[in-house]
């Protein structure tokens, strides 16, 4: 067994947990995507426990964890416990085990959860209601402690290994069943397919193409927290045309696929039109990104579509023009993300890296005061790198990204965020009265700060005097 497992708090919880209800006279295995996980040699983010002992009496075998009934009616229990690997701050002090008690499912008539289980005592049942066969592997903790061979710990009912090595997503039993009873599961084929670079076998794949509209059932957050994780674990570019090939993408985000054929100009996007340029992005972002600048990656463009203007056939200087595109992006951005319920401060950057990102073109012909404006922008590195990866998805030309690049890592906090010579209150003590003018004045201040035009707070009330008059006499 690999050291980095054996050191795994959440491994060593849920194998104690698992031995626990083993010495009770349970059957108790890890279950679910640990198992796949430990079978292509990655490390789990979580690991769960499928188990004969009914929900009240798992509750009973640890009275000494808080073990609470997450999901009674499913069989599902989560028990917590300190944690005993290394000491971290926050959340991960207490490791939560899910232990979910094997099951019959029956109709999934909401499309995302059975109406009514039964209870097992049969491993082979519980599989059988499981998503894919990858997916559907168990692990036996007595014989993996002993040994560290998972292949040799693995139960696999399913045809799991087989496909683990022939990298295919196949559904356990009938996939048009399978996505029935769970629509969100077409969305996680999709990114499974994706983060693990596996292809979707033909019959599944066709059971996803004929119920992708039916994916509107899911809510719309679990929809938006899919899509992020498929553009956020690697593989977006396969993500996104695997949604899209298969009919998912028209429903999910249909805003998307209007890129297609949407032709640029070729002296800047040798590449070919918006969609293909949109996916050479995806294609750059790393695992583990941020999901703002993914998302930001992902629409950056999104405004092109309604804004196309073909050259004028007339006119041998024309060319394609998207005049206003920006703007537009904005706009349908917003209402994208309203609609997959984005938190106010994601949509937020989400939004300012569409509405920035031609603003790069202008960077060696800002004023000072504009310039650092712009670089003390939020999350400034991610307008930095969304100029980066598009640059290097259309003409490859950098040399507008290294001149920021360079003022944005040399520039001191205190030359382009400075205490501000002049407020409100300034202003107010010199005898102005306050009123729409104040923010213009305001800004006038600040804009000879940041140009390095005055240095004190007199010289720069001196410019307020000279630009905008006296104040009016007492």
């Amino acid at each position: 067994m690999a050291p980095s497992i054996q050191s795994d708090p959440r491994y060593l919880a849920a194998h104690e947990i698992a031995l626990t209800l083993r010495s009770a006279g349970h059957q108790a295995y890890l279950a679910g995507g640990c198992v796949r996980d430990l079978l292509l040699d990655i490390a789990p983010k979580d690991y769960d426990v499928a188990t004969s002992a009914t929900p009240d009496a798992v509750l009973r075998l640890f009275p000494n964890k808080k073990a609470l009934t997450v999901g009674a009616h499913f069989g599902v229990v989560l028990v917590c416990e300190p944690n005993r690997g290394e000491p971290n701050n926050g959340e991960d002090n207490v490791v939560s085990t899910e232990v979910a008690t094997f099951r019959h499912d029956g109709v999934y008539s909401d499309g995302r959860r059975p109406d009514a289980v039964r209870f097992s005592s049969d491993p082979t049942e519980d599989v059988q209601r499981r998503d894919f066969t990858i997916n559907g592997m168990l692990l036996d903790p007595p014989i993996f402690e002993r040994t560290g061979d998972a292949p040799a710990a693995t139960l696999d009912y399913v045809g799991g290994r087989n496909d683990l090595a022939a990298r295919i997503i196949r559904a356990i039993g009938d996939p048009a069943q399978r996505f029935a009873e769970d629509k969100l599961r077409m969305l996680r084929a999709i990114r499974f397919a994706s983060r693990l670079d596996f292809d979707i076998e033909p019959t599944t794949f066709a059971a996803i193409h004929n119920a992708a509209a039916q994916i509107n059932q899911v809510s719309l957050e679990r929809v938006r927290d899919e899509l992020t994780l498929m553009l956020t674990e690697g593989r977006a570019r396969r993500a996104f045309e695997l949604l899209d090939s298969s009919g998912l993408l028209a429903q999910v985000l249909p805003e998307a696929t209007r890129m297609h054929g949407v032709q640029q100009p070729p002296e800047f996007h040798p590449e070919g039109d918006v969609w293909v340029h949109t996916m050479l992005l995806l294609e750059k972002l790393p695992a583990g990104c941020s999901p703002t600048l993914a998302w930001g990656a992902l629409l950056h463009d999104i405004g092109k579509p309604a804004t196309f203007r073909a050259p004028n056939p007339n006119d041998p200087h024309d060319r394609i023009r998207f005049n206003g595109h920006v703007e537009v992006g904005v706009r349908i951005a917003e209402k994208v993300l309203a609609h997959l319920r984005f938190s106010n401060e994601d949509s937020a950057q989400i939004v300012a890296l569409v509405k920035n990102h031609m603003r790069f073109g202008d960077v060696m012909h800002m004023r000072q005061s504009t310039l650092k404006r712009f670089l003390r922008l939020p999350h400034f590195d991610e307008q930095l790198e969304l100029h980066r990866i598009d640059c290097a998805s259309a003409h490859g030309d950098l040399s507008l990204y290294d001149f920021t690049k360079q003022q944005y890592e040399t520039a001191p906090a205190e030359e382009i965020h400075p205490r501000l010579l002049l407020t409100g209150r300034e202003l107010i003590a010199a005898g102005y009265h306050p009123g729409p003018r104040f923010k213009a004045m305001l800004e006038a201040a600040e804009d000879a700060q940041l140009e390095g035009a005055v240095s004190t707070p007199e010289q720069a009330l001196s410019l307020i005097r000279e630009r905008f008059g006296k104040p009016p006499a007492a």
